[in-house]
């Protein structure tokens, strides 16, 4: 891509630079163009004067500053219109009915002016293929034909406008070359921005804390990332803890249970005496299992119960109702009571049994 012709901006002379890298040379300086806007901004202010000199339109016309050019090197879509009538060249808006109506493809075109705010760069067909040859671009970049309409339409949505350049342009060295080669580009061309900013980064020293913080703790996202992951881990540890704890509480609590029921059982059994004699009662009693004490327990209350019920039938009789037992005043006994009854009888049965054994 020598052989192309690429003005890299200078100042705010991007309407030069557009010019120059569409006609592929050094066409028009500052000066010229200058010239041109100082010539349309004459024509103005004598059609202006047309309309009289001493008019308050006239003077206000006088105050205001060129809408052509100014000093920082910008220059107007007139301006460019008219340097290009020099080469025969006309500009016609691209989304313009008029020309959609044509129903021209792109790529069918030779080349486009772009402008947004105050910056104009130009898009040519240079051979076979289309380059951008953007003044803010570090070389000219390689635009493919498929894309070409992509790029115009992007331009577009991100508020340029576009003119289509008809007419002949000038002959031109790289039009020729490429005519008969095809170029690839393998790396898009920097701004000119980028580049200067890379180089100066370059050239920066930069200090033993910064890059020993880069190497300790690189801004890749990290990070942030372990942060989030240690305090997940963190809190993961304290949810298994919690579920340690009430695991250990719940275990804790049965294990009380069964030992207050071992210990009932147990005092149960110290309590009866150990010096009675084997006498086939006692023996008996010694060898119940937990189960056969359940049973006899079970009796025991529902005869109380039944016992219960007769009193209450039988109301109206004192004499009988001061024999039976005292019934059960909650209904329902807890099963430490139920315990605490079963104990008394087999006492009781011990006693009585000590009692005949005394009397012979």
């Amino acid at each position: 891509m020598e052989s192309i012709f690429h003005e890299r901006q200078e100042g705010s002379l991007c309407a030069q630079h557009c010019l120059n890298n569409l006609l592929q040379g050094e066409y028009f300086s500052p000066v010229e163009l200058s010239s041109i806007a100082q010539q349309l901004d004459e024509e103005e202010r004598m059609r202006m004067a047309e309309g009289g000199v001493s008019s308050e339109e006239y003077r206000t016309f006088l105050q205001q500053p060129s809408v052509n050019m100014d000093d920082s090197g910008f220059f107007s879509i007139q301006v460019i219109s008219n340097a290009l009538k020099v080469w025969g060249l006309e500009l016609i808006l691209f989304n313009s009915p008029e020309y959609q109506r044509l129903g021209i493809d792109p790529i069918n075109e030779k080349s486009f002016i772009c402008n947004y705010k105050e910056h104009w760069f130009t898009v040519r067909k240079l051979g076979k293929q289309w380059f951008n040859l953007n003044s803010l671009l570090m070389g000219p970049e390689l635009i493919s034909d498929t894309y070409l309409a992509l790029f115009l339409a992007q331009l577009q949505q991100e508020g340029y406008s576009i003119f289509v350049v008809k007419g002949d342009l000038p002959d031109c060295e790289a039009d020729q070359l490429l005519q008969m080669i095809r170029v690839q580009q393998m790396q898009r061309p920097k701004l000119i921005g980028e580049e200067t900013a890379q180089s100066r980064d370059q050239r920066l020293p930069r200090s033993d804390v910064d890059q020993a913080i880069e190497v300790n703790h690189p801004f890749d996202g990290t990070g942030m990332l372990d942060e989030d992951e240690e305090n997940f881990q963190r809190a993961l540890a304290l949810s298994r803890q919690e579920i340690d704890m009430e695991d250990e509480e719940a275990d804790l609590r049965r294990a009380i249970q069964l030992s207050m029921q071992g210990s009932r059982r147990s005092e149960f059994l110290d309590s009866l005496p150990q010096n009675v004699p084997q006498s086939p009662h006692t023996s008996q009693t010694d060898s119940l299992s937990s189960e056969e004490l359940r049973r006899r327990r079970q009796a025991y209350f529902e005869k109380q119960q039944q016992q219960q019920d007769r009193t209450l039938n039988l109301h109206d009789k004192p004499s009988l109702s001061s024999s039976t037992p005292e019934a059960d005043p909650g209904g329902d006994m807890s099963e430490e009571d139920m315990l605490q009854a079963a104990m008394n009888m087999s006492l009781e049965s011990v006693r009585n049994h000590l009692n005949t054994e005394e009397d012979k």
